[in-house]
């Protein structure tokens, strides 16, 4: 279970990247192994509730929304008890200011003990929320106030999810379908000596039409989207999916495609599988130690 919490780890902060936190907080900081009295906490991030976006926005968020700093905790373990979660909601309350919000997110390879779960669900601070999750049983567990919902509601550890607008398939599409509507139009103008089928307008309408039936095909057929967790994984691509085991694999390199996309190449006894890891947006660097551990793992 050590890799498991190490690549549940990873997912939380490319998470918290990828601002998947959002709906939680506009998160700005990330910490690794941040102390927090005696407890040193794997992934720490700090931020506030102010939007970030155009001009109306940030006007809006600056003269209603709460000036309130938020703090986001995760902390992963073998096994927690209670008298641990009181001492980090102690030591939480104590270093952080009396106003801040405070999430805190506990994971645990063993399964979550009734006790545990009684402490987390009768938290009564309305500053704090926690969300609690074991790998082994699948049980989950939050404070009833409203923060211990919204982070159990945005806290989802079982699986990650990767997907990028793939613009040059995109483009592809678009051209397909623009192409093939302006042909149909100079078929109507010579062949059924329509001369108005030709014009500023109607080279418009096929543009448009194209850019809404183009990203139709381009969904339908090329992008991609790659869905992984601790045991296994499954690359979509279009309407093809395939998905396959991480114990089906003993190696992996990063290959380099002739159109210089990155992939993350595994090894089976008998074939080779790809991970299109620029399509989907993953950095390689973080993700092939990730990958290395689940391969390896016998």
């Amino acid at each position: 279970m050590v890799y498991e919490l190490s690549f549940v780890n990873d997912l939380v902060e490319e998470r918290l990247v990828k601002g998947k936190f959002r709906w939680l907080a506009n998160f700005r900081e990330i910490h690794r192994d941040f102390k927090v009295g005696e407890f040193t906490i794997p992934i720490y991030a700090t931020g506030g509730l102010e939007e970030k976006g155009f001009l109306l926005s940030k006007v809006f968020s600056f003269l209603v929304t709460p000036k309130y700093k938020v703090h986001f905790l995760f902390y992963t373990s073998q096994e927690i008890d209670v008298k641990f979660l009181r001492r980090l909601v102690i030591s939480c309350k104590s270093k952080f200011g009396t106003d801040d919000w405070i999430f805190i997110g506990l994971v645990q390879s063993k399964p979550l003990d009734k006790a545990v779960k009684d402490a987390v669900e009768s938290i009564a601070d309305p500053r704090v929320g926690i969300a609690s999750y074991s790998l082994a049983s699948k049980d989950e567990a939050s404070s009833k106030n409203v923060l211990g919902k919204a982070l159990q509601k945005q806290l989802k550890l079982t699986e990650a999810r990767f997907e990028a607008f793939d613009l040059p398939n995109y483009l592809k599409s678009f051209t397909i379908v623009f192409f093939l509507g302006t042909l149909l139009l100079v078929a109507m103008a010579f062949i059924g000596n329509i001369t108005a089928a030709i014009q500023p307008l109607t080279l418009l309408l096929t543009a448009l039409f194209s850019l809404i039936l183009g990203y139709q095909i381009y969904k339908t057929n090329y992008h991609v989207t790659l869905t992984l967790n601790a045991r296994d994984f499954q690359i979509r691509e279009g309407k093809t999916v395939t998905n396959r085991k991480w114990s089906e694999f003993t190696d992996l390199t990063i290959y380099i495609t002739p159109r210089y996309e990155t992939r993350l190449r595994l090894y089976s006894k008998d074939k080779t599988l790809d991970l299109p890891l620029s399509r989907v947006g993953i950095s390689r660097r973080d993700f092939y130690n990730t990958v290395k551990q689940l391969v390896s793992r016998k």
